[in-house]
């Protein structure tokens, strides 16, 4: 695993057990719909992960846009549909995702060089 995805899910990690330690109860649900709305159901979780990447560029939230990299390279999707989920977003949002795209292409080239150095 890169430095760079090392770091981002250590960070991730330790803030989330900080927000949930404050023991907050509409803070711990909406954590809870979050974990649960990714879940296989009528969509399977690849499709829903894809959404929420869609969402995420649209929304321009380069941690969310990380995140749901990583859940869909995990997921193997191909390189062929991460490219038609960015395809849609621009479509949404326009040019302006450009730079949220490259930075999230340059995540998805980190996992695909972690994955390569670990076998």
């Amino acid at each position: 695993m890169s430095k760079k995805i090392k770091e981002f899910n250590q960070y991730r990690a330790k803030m989330n057990k900080r927000i949930l330690l404050s023991d907050n109860k509409v803070i711990k649900r909406i954590f809870s719909i979050d974990t649960l709305a990714y879940q296989d159901g009528a969509l399977d979780r690849k499709t829903k992960e894809m959404l929420g990447l869609v969402a995420s560029l649209v929304l321009r939230c380069d941690d969310c846009v990380k995140y749901h990299i990583e859940q869909c390279y995990a997921l193997n999707i191909s390189e062929k549909e991460l490219f038609e989920v960015f395809s849609v977003a621009m479509t949404v949002s326009g040019t302006i995702l450009i730079p949220h795209i490259r930075r999230a292409i340059e995540f998805w080239d980190e996992l695909k060089k972690g994955k390569t150095n670990s076998e």
